[in-house]
């Protein structure tokens, strides 16, 4: 599942709103068994566990997006379109809290 949400940010500030939003939801959901790993400043390997099925991806902050690419088992793809708006709907809050100089 590929996915790209546009955002207005300096690519510095937007590189940190991803990197705060997934430490956040690691130590929020740490029951899933988290896994986030920074292969440079903008990308980052992601995976996590839920009901014994295990979902990894990666993220990239580009200039002007923020690039998702998440390996969805078969028996989950029913849920793509639900997955992709609620995925959209946080980067959103994240990059909000960015431009209100929200993050530490």
């Amino acid at each position: 599942m590929k996915h790209s949400v546009r955002h207005d940010l300096e690519h510095t500030l937007a590189c940190k709103a991803v990197k705060t939003a997934l430490e956040g939801y690691a130590e929020r959901f740490k029951d899933y068994t988290p896994k986030v790993n920074w292969r440079n400043d903008s990308q980052a390997e992601i995976g996590f566990t839920a009901k014994g099925v295990k979902l990894e991806g990666t993220v990239e902050v580009k200039t002007s997006e923020i690039l998702i690419d998440l390996k969805v088992p078969f028996l989950l793809k029913v849920f793509k379109g639900k997955a992709i708006q609620v995925i959209e709907k946080e980067i959103h809050v994240w990059i909000g809290k960015a431009k209100a100089g929200e993050l530490d």
